[in-house]
């Protein structure tokens, strides 16, 4: 049986560490995510996409977070896994379109859609620069007043909350969701 080396501290549950040009002991995007209750809708479906939870944790590469509110998303006249283009004739979802394999990859699609189309890969964002999402469209934001709303769609920073800034980049809580 190999011996334990009792020389070794171990890492406590809370302890993250980075290389010497990041601060250690810092939370990430990831992990800011999941604190605020208010945005668990969309951190749940971020962590369901290796390649975005990889990003969002990743202390290399800076994405500013356009999370929708849960407020914002509740009052969707869709679910994010719904595709209007999967509507039948009145506006209403075909009732087996997302049932079997085919159709849990087509809802998966759609949610990574709808995350995609809330990141982009720049932090710290500038007022006025134009930036792809990850989903492609062109976004960018500016000032109304007080307010600090994203165009082309009109979507209004959530009056009540900052900018949560970490190592990796920004988490913006939105009022409403940038159309996808």
């Amino acid at each position: 049986m190999p011996s334990l080396n009792t020389d070794q501290t171990p890492l406590q549950s809370h302890e993250i560490l980075y290389s010497s040009d990041k601060p250690t002991g810092s939370l990430l995007l990831s992990d800011k995510l999941s604190q605020d209750r208010s945005i668990d809708i969309f951190a749940e479906l971020t962590r369901k996409f290796e390649s975005i939870s990889t990003r969002l944790s990743n202390t290399d590469e800076n994405t500013t977070v356009l999370a929708p509110s849960n407020v914002a998303v509740s009052k969707l006249p869709r679910k994010p896994w719904e595709d209007p283009n999967d509507e039948g004739a009145g506006g209403n979802v075909l009732s087996n379109i997302y049932k079997g394999l085919v159709g849990e990859d087509r809802a998966s699609r759609n949610e990574r859609n709808f995350v995609e189309a809330h990141l982009i890969g720049v932090s710290p964002w500038l007022k006025g620069e134009k930036i792809k999402t990850f989903q492609g469209k062109e976004i960018w934001w500016d000032m109304d007043g007080k307010d600090r709303i994203i165009y082309p769609d009109g979507i209004k920073l959530a009056a009540h909350r900052d900018i949560k800034t970490v190592p990796n980049g920004e988490i913006w809580i939105l009022d409403g969701v940038i159309n996808y």
